[in-house]
């Protein structure tokens, strides 16, 4: 089984979330006899190759086409890199950036996709994968039925892959930005910095609700306990709506999907 993860970067290193993908990914090569590589879309990203390479061998999809993160051409680079290097199994962290470029990439491909895995074996030679349904009132067994397999997980459910002794091989990859689809085009992105985790990656998240009455409260106080465990910290819709936190931090089924250890809710009804 050839299996592909796409790695996530912030910065010059890949995302927690995606060493988790890999930890995954390297766990079913192992029992399918199969390998594992990575794939890096981008423009300048030199020294994340060099860190990418130091958990599996490193495909290279680089380009000034390729700088900022559309879905229509990155989702047309990984379908052509599946195809062309008759890839398996597609694997990816469950994040906004793989909801709205990995699904899109899945659409092209036309296989079979399971997202928010959460646990999975191998039951006589066949992958069977937990994810989550119904606002994770059951947890569902599924079997993709065809290839290409296309999945994502949820990071914290998962052990983040510890780099080897020695790096892997990079290999670039040819980029003909002619070809490639010009749909969306890149205005800008707006995020506020944090020295804390993402919360979908965190082990620990400290969560606000309509208790908090506004924003320097729920500093002093979710992103105090925070800070104190090493956690994120996160909100309830109600707090996103009063303006009090932003959208970003927003959890549960109308934001982000969050497995931690240890979930503490302050002020949090139901």
């Amino acid at each position: 089984m050839r299996v592909l993860v796409i790695a996530e970067y912030e910065g010059s290193t890949i995302r927690p979330g995606s060493r988790s993908a890999i930890g995954f990914a390297r766990s079913v090569a192992e029992q399918a006899g199969g390998q594992v590589e990575v794939l890096l879309v981008g423009h300048e990203i030199d020294e994340v190759v060099q860190d990418a390479a130091r958990y599996a061998p490193v495909l290279i999809a680089q380009h000034a086409a390729l700088a900022n993160p559309v879905a229509d051409r990155y989702a047309k680079v990984i379908a052509q890199t599946v195809t062309q290097r008759n890839i398996d199994l597609l694997v990816a962290a469950s994040t906004t950036y793989a909801k709205d470029i990995v699904g899109r990439a899945a659409g092209l491909l036309g296989g079979a996709m399971a997202s928010d895995v959460i646990g999975h074996q191998w039951t006589d030679g066949q992958l069977i994968m937990q994810r989550p349904m119904y606002a994770g009132a059951v947890v569902a067994s599924v079997r993709l039925t065809q290839q290409p397999y296309i999945v994502t997980i949820r990071a914290s459910a998962y052990e983040a892959a510890e780099p080897a002794a020695t790096g892997h091989s990079c290999e670039a990859l040819a980029i003909d930005d002619s070809a490639l689809p010009d749909h969306i085009h890149y205005k800008r992105i707006e995020a506020k910095t944090s020295q804390r985790p993402d919360v979908t990656e965190a082990r620990v998240v400290v969560s606000g609700g309509r208790g908090i009455k506004n924003s320097a409260d729920y500093e002093q106080l979710i992103g105090g306990l925070a800070d104190v465990l090493a956690g994120a910290t996160g909100s309830s819709r109600a707090l996103v709506d009063a303006g009090i936190t932003p959208n970003e931090l927003q959890v549960g089924q109308t934001g982000k999907i969050v497995a931690p250890e240890l979930y503490i809710a302050v002020g949090i009804s139901g």
